[in-house]
Formats: structure tokens, C-alpha cells, sequence
């Protein structure tokens, strides 16, 4: 399981030109799943999300989670976290879990988000999306389990 973080004042993702998801202060999540994930990474995953301490305190220094400040999570589905590039051109996807799969861990990890008090927007997995966003800092992690 991968997931690019981005700390952000806003973000948002459309689909079909309708807005599906959008939110102001917190963070932005793509998230791709791979062969062997299971129920065991995606709670460490929201754990980890949740609790990684990339948010100023009061002195400006990065040491408060998103649970701290009270701030909110986009959700976006990516299996493109699992491109190969390292031969030819043209990025191998293989890595990358099936739709089926990656459909019900994603949804499962949506909902541990959601079941710990989190707000929590996403996009349409399988859909043709549009991401917007302002990065904050720019503050961008790449987590992986």
C-alpha cells in the first residue's frame, strides 16, 4: 500500500466537471493498493495518516497530526503509485492491485477514516478525475506499507 500525502490550505476533485469532493485545511491523500494488502496495512496506514505530525505548532515547528488541528481528508485513488518506468518508455502497471481488490480496500480504508470522527471527501474510484489543490509548505510525504 502506497499513499502520497500533501499537507493543503484546499483541495478538490472533479469528475464529469461536477465537483465530487472537496476540502479546506488538511490533507490530500492518493492512495494505491498492491498485491498482499490486507486489513492489517490499512489500519496502520489510517494510523500512521492520521497521527504523522506535519502541521505547525504554535512556534512554527511541525509537530501537530491532523487529529491537532482538526483538519479534514480528500481521498483519491491511484494505482498509478504502482507504476514500473525502470524499462522502456511506456510505465507497467502489474503492481497494482485489480479493480475489484483495490475497490473494497479502498472503500475500507475510507471508512476506518471515517469511523475515527475524521471528515472525510473522495474522489470516484475508476473514474476520470481532475485533482485541484493548494499544497501547504509545499509539504508532500510518500508512505508506504
Amino acid at each position: 500500500m502506497r499513499i502520497v500525502v500533501q499537507r493543503v490550505d484546499n483541495a478538490s476533485v472533479t469528475v464529469d466537471n461536477k465537483v465530487v469532493g472537496k476540502i479546506d485545511k488538511g490533507l490530500m491523500l492518493l492512495v494505491g493498493f498492491t498485491e498482499g494488502d490486507d486489513d492489517t496495512n490499512i489500519a496502520y496506514m489510517v494510523d500512521k495518516v492520521l497521527n504523522l505530525r506535519i502541521f505547525d505548532d504554535e512556534q512554527g515547528v511541525m509537530n501537530k497530526s491532523l487529529l491537532d488541528v482538526g483538519g479534514s481528508i480528500l481521498s483519491v485513488s491511484q494505482f498509478t503509485l504502482y507504476a514500473d518506468a525502470s524499462k522502456g518508455r511506456r510505465p507497467s502497471y502489474v503492481k497494482a492491485l485489480s479493480g475489484d481488490l483495490a475497490t473494497k480496500l479502498y472503500d475500507k480504508f475510507n471508512k476506518l477514516i471515517k469511523d475515527k470522527g475524521i471528515h472525510i471527501e473522495t474522489g470516484i474510484f475508476g473514474a476520470e478525475m481532475k485533482v485541484s489543490l493548494i499544497n501547504d509548505g509545499p509539504i508532500t510525504i510518500l508512505l508506504e506499507k
